[in-house]
């Protein structure tokens, strides 16, 4: 009788760790973290694995307290409609609103999405100075896009060195990433003097 009693308690404890452990409040995303899910694309994922319990903090962050990674976590979900009601126009805003603040992926973001016209017309201007401000901050996406858009006759010729400049001082782990910046660079020697490549190489644009 005692040892069925304790296998009782022992199944209602184990019970009420389970409920506990499933209640356990989602903790929020530090600048950090959001950063690294946004830079691998999963941040939208990420929402959606918590079960979508930090809507109201994630909206907090972005409308009110206006940080950057929260705006262009916000705007996706809007544009997305993940956990929320899709909002295309107010999500641009808010991706718009992360650009303006100088988020390296939310300008990259942005100048993708005028190229391509998604959500948006297609405005190269636009999209060229969205990559181009994206491409000063490092960020290799923005950088290769903007290569292809040049080796393809967009933009000007006097902007590719400092593109030049910016792959060839780019830093990535990634064999494949590695691989195509080598080629985009082999593919923009081809369009400048010399003289202009060993200066761009130097890092003197």
């Amino acid at each position: 009788m005692q040892k069925l009693l304790i296998a009782i308690l022992l199944t209602i404890t184990h019970v009420i760790s389970a409920s506990a452990a499933e209640l356990r409040a989602v903790q929020i995303y530090s600048d950090n973290v959001l950063l690294d899910l946004i830079k691998e694309n999963k941040h939208l994922s990420q929402v959606v694995i918590d079960d979508c319990q930090l809507v109201q903090d994630i909206e907090a962050r972005a409308v009110k307290a206006q940080m950057p990674g929260y705006q262009f976590l916000w705007g996706d979900m809007l544009a997305y409609g993940v956990c929320i009601k899709k909002d295309v126009p107010l999500g641009l805003h808010y991706m718009q609103a992360a650009a303006d603040q100088g988020l390296p992926e939310a300008l990259e973001q942005m100048g993708r999405y005028y190229h391509l016209g998604k959500f948006v017309q297609v405005d190269i201007n636009q999209a060229i100075t969205f990559l181009k401000e994206s491409a000063a901050l490092n960020n290799i996406k923005a950088q290769l896009r903007l290569a292809d858009m040049y080796l393809a006759g967009y933009g000007s010729p006097l902007d590719f060195p400092q593109l030049y400049t910016q792959l060839h001082q780019s830093v990535t782990d990634d064999k494949k990433t590695h691989k195509v910046i080598a080629q985009h660079l082999a593919k923009l020697t081809e369009k400048m003097p010399e003289r202009v490549v060993n200066a761009a190489k130097n890092g003197k644009y």
